[in-house]
Order: structure tokens, then C-alpha cells, then sequence
């Protein structure tokens, strides 16, 4: 019974293993060496002068590369307009910043204006080199960028439905969603680290703060000091979309403060909050808390993987002219 039940396992997860392997093949940082050698100074050079513009820039960017890679694979479908029913339009899209696809738009706008390099660059590499540069900008690690997506052609509201973590999960959906992908337990809290930077509205996280329980209106793994701060900020009538830091503490820097502030009780969403109330994934919180270097390898390692899921190449996609639209 053990020995089949080693074969099924080995039959799930063989296929997945080989499909990464397989993407880490097809993909390298210098695929546009010989087509448009400059492309990654172009790219920087774009992303640079819209993060000066807002820091918005930064986390619009980072969660938009993620929520691409985790619905239809890193193709940037996301950035496909639909009259409404394309991924964007999904309720858990939404809430995307517009400036992160602004700085993919203005990044293909810089390379087209280049002769050599017009039409050469997929938007999902660019979005891929976009993200590496915000990262960087605010003080994350600057990691190479394996190249050679190409662009999908669908897009579509229903592709969305049950593929993005919800501020409510715990760590068994977090690591089953994750294993999808096939990224572990430890790349999931690497690149939970993600929310150092950004923000989210009261709505999705008002329930710990006021309707937990009928025994606690509070969830008491929330910090009650912070989550009097929260009540403060986000009144019962105030508009959901009223933006709160994700950190409270460093909300602009690229740092392992996030982890620190999980030990301290200040996990803004329930699915932040359980990488360090389960003891399944505390040590790894506290590793990260205590070293910010592990961190940052941990993170390179874990968004680099992600950026291998379901990456279309060679003829199975396209080159947009426009990322907004197929050919």
C-alpha cells in the first residue's frame, strides 16, 4: 500500500517538477544579448523615472508580476483588456495599482523607441525586469532576471476565480495554493516578505478588528494596541478603500522588518499573522526576522522559481506590439 501510494505521488508530481525544469531550461538572463543587448538599462533606466514620479510604482509592480505568475502562468495576461471580462476585471484584480501597469507600459514605450530593440521584448519580461528593479530601488536585493517569456493571448475573468491567496487563509491553503506551482512552504514565506512594502484596504482585513467572534471582536492574534490603531484609521464607516500599510514600521524599504513585526502581533491579514502563530512555519519567520540576508536569499530563490510557472516560449506565444492588447 506505501509503495503505490509513493507511485501516485511520484505521478502528480513528476510532470510539475519537469515542467519547471524545463522553463529553467528555455529561460537566461542574456536571451536578448544578440536582439536588444540594452535591454535591461533601458528597462531600469523607464522604471526609475516612475518610481520617482510615486512609490506606488514599487509594490504595483511586485503584486502584479504576482498575480500574473499564479493565474495563467508569468505572461502577462493580466495586463489584457477585456470590456470587462479579462483577468483585471476579476474582483481579487481590482485592487491592482494602476501604476504598476503604467511602469510595464512606459518600460515598452523606452524599448520601442529603440530601433534595435522595437518589438524584440515580451511584456512579460519586461514585467519580470520591472519588478527586480523595484526591488532593488527600495533596498531589496538586486538578483539577475532569467529572460525568454513570451506574451499569452487570453485573458479572462473566470481563469482568476480560486488561483490568488485570500487575506484569510491559513497555512494549509497557503502552502496548498503555493504547491501548485510547486513552491514550498519556505518560498511562500519568502515571498509573503513581499508585503514590506505596499498597502491594502480596511475592507479586507476590517473583520479582525471589529466582528472576529461573538467571543472577541478583536482577533486575538492581532497586537490590541495595533488593532486599536487600525480601529482609528479604519472607522466602521469609513470607505473600504482607505489604503493602511502593510508594515507599519518601514512601509517603503525592502527589508525583513515584516517578519519582525509577525513575532510582534502586527500580521495586517490573518494569512500573514499564521506564518508565525503555527508552529509549522514559526522558525522559519524567526530565521528570516533575525537575518535579513537569509531573507533575501530565500526571496531571490523563491521569486526567481516563480518566475519559471507556466512561462509561454519560443513559438507558443507572441511578442506584443501592445501589452494591453494581442496581435
Amino acid at each position: 500500500m506505501e509503495n503505490k501510494s509513493i507511485i501516485v505521488v511520484s505521478c502528480i508530481l513528476l510532470p510539475l517538477l519537469f515542467t519547471i525544469a524545463s522553463a529553467q531550461t528555455r529561460l537566461r538572463p542574456d536571451f536578448y544579448r544578440k536582439t536588444c543587448p540594452n535591454v535591461e538599462s533601458i528597462v531600469r533606466s523607464a522604471v526609475q523615472t516612475k518610481f520617482q514620479q510615486t512609490f506606488v510604482t514599487a509594490p504595483g509592480t511586485l503584486r502584479l508580476f504576482f498575480h500574473d505568475c499564479f493565474v495563467r502562468g508569468c505572461d502577462a495576461s493580466v495586463m489584457l483588456a477585456g470590456n470587462g471580462n479579462a483577468e483585471k476585471d476579476h474582483p481579487d484584480d481590482t485592487s491592482l495599482a494602476g501604476d504598476g501597469f503604467d511602469t510595464v507600459i512606459k518600460a515598452k514605450a523606452a524599448l520601442d523607441s529603440n530601433p534595435r530593440c522595437r518589438n524584440k521584448v515580451s511584456c512579460a519580461d519586461i514585467l519580470a525586469l520591472a519588478t527586480r528593479d523595484v526591488i532593488a530601488l527600495t533596498g531589496g536585493p538586486n538578483y539577475r532576471v532569467e529572460l525568454g517569456r513570451r506574451d499569452g493571448r487570453i485573458s479572462t475573468k473566470a481563469s482568476v476565480e480560486n488561483q490568488l491567496p485570500h487575506p484569510d487563509f491559513n497555512l494549509d491553503q497557503l502552502n496548498s495554493m503555493f504547491a501548485r506551482h510547486g513552491l514550498t512552504q519556505t518560498d511562500m514565506i519568502a515571498l509573503s516578505g513581499a508585503h514590506t512594502l505596499g498597502f491594502s484596504h480596511c475592507g479586507r482585513f476590517s473583520n479582525r478588528i471589529y466582528n472576529f467572534s461573538p467571543r472577541s471582536k478583536i482577533d486575538p492574534s492581532l497586537n490590541f494596541a495595533y488593532a486599536l490603531q487600525l480601529r482609528q484609521m479604519c472607522p466602521r464607516n469609513v470607505d473600504p478603500r482607505i489604503a493602511i500599510n502593510m508594515d507599519p514600521t518601514t512601509p517603503r524599504i525592502f527589508d525583513n522588518v515584516y517578519y519582525k513585526n509577525l513575532q510582534q502581533g502586527k500580521g495586517l491579514f490573518t494569512s500573514d499573522q499564521i506564518l508565525f502563530t503555527d508552529r509549522r512555519s514559526r522558525n522559519t519567520v524567526k530565521l528570516f526576522a533575525s537575518n535579513n540576508a537569509a531573507f533575501q536569499n530565500a526571496f531571490v530563490a523563491a521569486i526567481t522559481k516563480l518566475g519559471r510557472v507556466g512561462v509561454l516560449t519560443g513559438n507558443q506565444g507572441e511578442i506584443r506590439r501592445d501589452c494591453t492588447q494581442p496581435n
